[in-house]
């Protein structure tokens, strides 16, 4: 196998591991015994790079992750690696980085947990393909996974969209957030307004709001219960980052809840235990040793993504009146974003924001996302980011093209100074995707603030409209790696395309 076995021995020893003998982790695919471990969760890999990866289980007692790497198809070849231990302090999950790895090759996995006699339990298989030179990129987005209590329908089929993300073999997949909806019980029946019942699998932790660290975990487990998301999470590699869902609706830090659902109201409280479960099941590369959620993933000379974090550093929910800056990224997120994406060398450079730039989400009275819906000059949260376009127009940044969910319906935002009342900037696409498998709505009011143009739209038949409507949503992307062309489009519930745009890159 052309993997360089002593840079995956640096990688691991860095990350807690140890490089074992070939063959030492070596166990049948799918051994379930009683006295061993199993995996109730699947397996999963994630932040893919040309040369790194991460992979991630979870047991259901005790024991130390084992990985069995190959390129060659074939694990009595494979590298054995010895990951962390792992326990209920961590609720039985466990990540390994993996370094060093060849730029254009594809990986298979298997993971398993071993006790402490060395005997290991049931394992899983996966794979991913890293990123080469010469060859396409393409990988689907979206957001909003079992939110409205509409959960997994064995009627439906559970969760048939992630299948339809599955099923165009993409090299990754970003979630946008609202990965869990913490704040919304599922219950074994649910009235729709067209006079459908949709029905859930349903376990006691979904059945009220998480408020303990255990029910925060409880939601993850239980989209892990997927057939669909279990399948997909073992070919595709995920980017995933958080919104307000994964701890509680519209959130921000110092909030007090007045919802009468909870008995601990303090927000901070909630959001550090919805972090740590976040940071357990969904797997990602730990910058600098920091559970950092905003981070840069590059997948190559054809892509850059950069992962923004638009709750841990936000200012309280303004009012729409308000013209002074109010923060929704953070100076030092802000300043990242600005310097990072000038540096990328890469032709294009997404950036994966949570919420929507133009479209009006508001909070009650108060303004939840950027748009305030004013007219004219930013105000509020919309002062960072004008000067994020701003400097990206100073500094000379092409081909940042923005994707986002959090809205319930799919659109394409075309930004353009000419019709903006801010017009220091560049003209730029927005893609908004999702739901995934929630309830739909929309459309949201556009805000003018930067000139957005809908191109294209497709939201719900009536409001909270279940999945079973087919309106759920995905961007799909491809990257020509030969014109460099940026092929977006949108499809629905079963793969079909709504809309689809060949965007050509600018020169530098």
């Amino acid at each position: 196998m052309k993997l360089s076995r002593r840079q995956l021995l640096a990688a691991s020893t860095a990350a807690g591991a140890s490089l074992a003998v070939p063959g030492i982790a070596s166990a049948a695919p799918n051994l379930v015994r009683r006295d061993r471990a199993t995996l109730p969760s699947g397996v999963a890999s994630a932040d893919l790079t040309p040369n790194s990866a991460v992979v991630w289980s979870r047991a259901d007692r005790p024991g130390r992750l084992v990985v069995q790497l190959t390129s060659h198809g074939r694990f009595d070849r494979a590298i054995s690696l010895r990951g962390p231990k792992t326990d209920a302090a961590d609720d039985f999950t466990a990540r390994l980085p993996l370094r060093g790895l060849r730029p254009g090759q594809r990986y298979d996995y298997r993971l398993g947990f071993e006790d402490e006699d060395g005997r290991i339990g049931q394992t899983l298989d996966g794979s991913f393909t890293t990123p080469g030179r010469n060859r396409p990129v393409s990988f689907v987005f979206t957001g909003d996974t079992a939110g409205q209590g509409y959960g997994i329908n064995p009627e439906l089929g559970g969760m048939i969209a992630y299948k339809a993300m599955h099923d165009t073999r993409p090299d990754f997949f970003l979630h946008s957030g609202d990965n869990i909806y913490a704040d919304g019980p599922i219950q074994a029946e649910l009235k729709v307004a067209d006079g459908t019942v949709w029905k859930n699998v349903v376990t006691e932790e979904v059945s009220k709001v998480a408020e303990t660290l255990a029910e925060y975990r409880g939601r993850y487990t239980y989209n892990l219960l997927d057939d669909n998301v279990r399948a997909m999470y073992a070919d595709v590699p995920l980017i995933a980052q958080w919104d307000d869902h994964e701890t509680v609706n519209n959130w921000y830090p110092g909030e007090i809840l007045t919802d009468d659902r909870y008995t601990e109201r303090r927000v901070d409280v909630l959001a550090a235990r919805a972090r740590k479960a976040f940071l357990e099941y969904l797997p990602m590369e730990h910058v600098g040793g920091r559970d950092r959620i905003y981070r840069k993933i590059s997948h190559g000379p054809l892509l850059d993504v950069f992962c923004l974090d638009m709750r841990t550093y936000r200012d309280a929910n303004p009012v729409p009146t308000e013209a002074g800056p109010v923060a929704i990224l953070g100076a030092e997120q802000t300043e990242w974003l600005v310097r990072e994406v000038a540096a990328s060398r890469a032709t294009w450079k997404v950036i994966a924001s949570d919420m929507p730039l133009g479209l009006l989400v508001p909070d009650g009275p108060l303004i939840e996302g950027v748009a305030d819906g004013r007219p004219g000059a930013p105000g509020g949260r919309e002062h960072e980011i004008a000067w994020v376009l701003s400097q990206f127009k100073k500094r000379k940044v092409k081909n940042a093209i923005w994707l986002t969910a959090d809205v319930h319906y799919c659109a394409a935002h075309h930004y353009d100074p000419s019709r903006a009342a801010f017009t220091d900037f560049d003209p730029f696409w927005e893609i908004v995707a999702g739901p995934i498998n929630a309830g739909a709505f929309g459309p949201n009011a556009l805000d003018n603030t930067f000139g957005p143009e809908v191109v294209f739209s497709k939201a719900a038949d009536f409001p909270n409209q279940s999945p079973a409507g087919g309106n759920q949503f995905f961007g799909h992307t491809r990257i020509d790696p030969r014109t460099g062309v940026f092929t977006v489009s949108l499809r629905n519930l079963y793969g079909k395309v709504l809309w689809s745009k060949d965007i050509h890159p600018a020169q530098r």
